[in-house]
C-alpha cells in the first residue's frame, strides 16, 4: 500500500503541494484530479523521489520512500511519466529490459530472472506481439504499452502514472486504462494515476484525490467525490 502523510513539496524551497495526506490500498486505483497547476505532477514526483520534500513523507509499509536511496525507491515504485517518448535505436525488448536496471549486478548484466520479468511485463501490457520491433516505429498507443511494460518490469507494488492518456485517441485511451485497471486487480498494485478527463476517472477509479491550489480539496471513493 501507499501512505502519504502531511506531504509538502515544491521547487526552489517554495511549496507547490501542501500537507497532502491519503492512503491507497493494494489492488485499488486512485484517480488524481485537479486543474492545471494544482500540483498533480509535483505530488507524483515527490512520492517517487524525483524532487525533495519540504515536510511530511510517503511510505510503503514501514519503508519511507521520501529521502530514500533512488535504487531502493525504484524497487518499490514504478513511474509512467507524462508525455513519454521512446528513444530511437532500441527494440521493444531492450526498452522493457531497462526497467530491470535496479536489479542488475555491478556490471549491468541481466540474468534469467530479469529476462523472465521483462517477458512477463510485455505479455501483461499487451506488447509481446511486437517485442522485436524497433520501438520508435510503433504507433502512439503501442508505445504507451511499451512504456507501461517497462514500468511493470520493475516488479514494484506501487505504480504512478502521470496523465498516461495524453496524445492518445479515444480507442487507445480506453485500452490503456482498461489495462491499468486489470493490472491493479491482478497484480495487487496500488495505482495512483493523474488524469484530466473526469469521465475516464469516474469510470476506472476506485478512489479519487482532488487537488486545488496544491491542497487536498476532496478524497474518498470515486462515487463520493
Amino acid at each position: 500500500m501507499l501512505r502519504v502523510n502531511k506531504l509538502s513539496a515544491g521547487y526552489n524551497h517554495q511549496a507547490v503541494i501542501k500537507e497532502i495526506t491519503f492512503s491507497l490500498q493494494s489492488g485499488r486505483l486512485m484517480g488524481l484530479l485537479g486543474p492545471n497547476g494544482s500540483g498533480k505532477s509535483t505530488l507524483l514526483r515527490a512520492i517517487s523521489g524525483v524532487i525533495d520534500t519540504l515536510e511530511g513523507g510517503a511510505f510503503t509499509g514501514d519503508f519511507r520512500l521520501t529521502g530514500a536511496d533512488p535504487l531502493e525507491i525504484a524497487k518499490r515504485v514504478a513511474v509512467v511519466p507524462q508525455g513519454s517518448r521512446l528513444p530511437p535505436g532500441f527494440t521493444v525488448e531492450e526498452i522493457v529490459m531497462m526497467g530491470r536496471a535496479p536489479y542488475l549486478d555491478w556490471a549491468g548484466r541481466a540474468h534469467d530472472e530479469d529476462v523472465a520479468a521483462a517477458q512477463s511485463a510485455l505479455q501483461q501490457a499487451g506488447a509481446l506481439e511486437f517485442a522485436r520491433r524497433m520501438a520508435n516505429h510503433l504507433s502512439a498507443g503501442e508505445q504507451q504499452r511499451v512504456i507501461l511494460a517497462r514500468a511493470l518490469a520493475q516488479n514494484t507494488s506501487i505504480l504512478l502514472l502521470d496523465e498516461p492518456t495524453t496524445h492518445l485517441d479515444l480507442y487507445y485511451q480506453l485500452e490503456t486504462l482498461q489495462t491499468v485497471r486489470r493490472l491493479a486487480s491482478e497484480r495487487g498494485l496500488a495505482v495512483l494515476m493523474a488524469l484530466h478527463d473526469l469521465n475516464l476517472a469516474a469510470r476506472f477509479s476506485d478512489d479519487v484525490l482532488l487537488l486545488k491550489d496544491g491542497q487536498c480539496a476532496a478524497s474518498g471513493t470515486a462515487n463520493d467525490v
